[in-house]
């Protein structure tokens, strides 16, 4: 095959065994294949457990590219990852490997297969509009937003203060006649097939639900108190990771340990929503069930 492939979906889907079952079978025909991640937390060194990062003695010798790459203090941002990921899979094919991209951050993998440009940025806007959360607060800011850009409103997260603030720095920069923001049907960067793994959504929620308690289990709170040391806190990403953050609120007493993993697995609940509704956007993406056999046949299917 030419291009890449791409593997998305909502977390606990099943994207990580897919991505290694496609990597197997294209070694196996003799066309050997790495991953290249596109889960914003990640990228970072010591989040482990509240990643669900896959450890290194259970990748099946597979190179894995763009994990553990940032320290806790720095910044992840689709503007770094964008040209980073790009370099990462260009250089793949450049040696005859099939890149395939893996991850559920939904603007991290448009950003690497569509072809736009980010606007760019204005530290005085930005000062403005941080001015304005402060004094009146991020509803405010909320409202502001939907009455310039509704359709931008829809698709932003607005509990995040900091989207919110670039949604509106964007939309006042684009008035003025600069760049503007993913369009609905981009085109793609370079050839990619990209395959959406699914869950049922009952079926869903239990595995998440599950998986947050055996993160607690298996030691989260001692896995952010080490972060915390590092600088977890002065993090502008890694700081606001779901788990990591409640695990925090119970290191500092503000939660009980129950209340932390209750308000850990809503969170959880809520982003997976975020990542199917972004997903479903995609006009050429083709569906599987995680684990089932329909994925088996996707795989069979992809071999050179």
């Amino acid at each position: 095959m030419t291009g890449f492939l791409a593997v998305v979906g909502a977390t606990g889907t099943g994207k990580t065994a897919l991505s290694l079952d496609l990597a197997t079978a294209l070694r196996d025909a003799g066309r050997p294949a790495e991953i290249v991640n596109a889960d914003a937390m990640q990228f970072y060194r010591g989040m482990d457990i509240g990643t669900a990062k896959l450890p290194v003695a259970e990748r099946r010798g597979i190179p894995h590219h763009l994990f553990d790459v940032l320290d806790v203090t720095e910044e992840a941002s689709v503007a770094w990852y964008q040209p980073t990921a790009r370099a990462v899979i260009d250089g793949l094919l450049a040696r005859r490997v099939t890149p395939i991209l893996v991850g559920g951050s939904g603007l991290y993998v448009s950003s690497v297969i569509h072809d736009f440009r980010f606007p760019p940025r204005d530290r005085l806007v930005r000062e403005r509009l941080e001015h304005d959360l402060e004094r009146d607060g991020i509803v405010a800011l909320v409202e502001r937003l939907r009455q310039a850009d509704p359709a931008t409103a829809e698709r932003v997260d607005v509990a995040n203060a900091r989207r919110v603030i670039r949604a509106l720095e964007v939309h006042e920069l684009a008035e003025r006649g600069h760049g503007a923001a993913l369009p609905e049907r981009p085109t793609p960067w370079r050839p990619v097939e990209v395959v959406g793994v699914s869950t049922p959504r009952e079926e869903l929620v239990s595995r998440l639900d599950r998986r947050v308690e055996a993160m607690w289990a298996s030691g989260l709170v001692d896995e952010t108190a080490a972060l915390l040391e590092q600088g977890l806190e002065r993090g502008v990403t890694a700081a606001r990771a779901i788990g990591y953050a409640q695990a925090a609120a119970q290191l500092r007493s503000e939660l009980t340990e129950p209340e932390a993993i209750a308000e850990t697995q809503r969170l959880t609940r809520r982003y997976a929503r975020r990542q199917v509704s972004w997903f479903k956007r995609y006009p050429d993406i083709t569906w599987v069930q995680g684990g089932s056999a329909e994925a088996d046949e996707f795989v069979g299917r992809t071999r050179p």
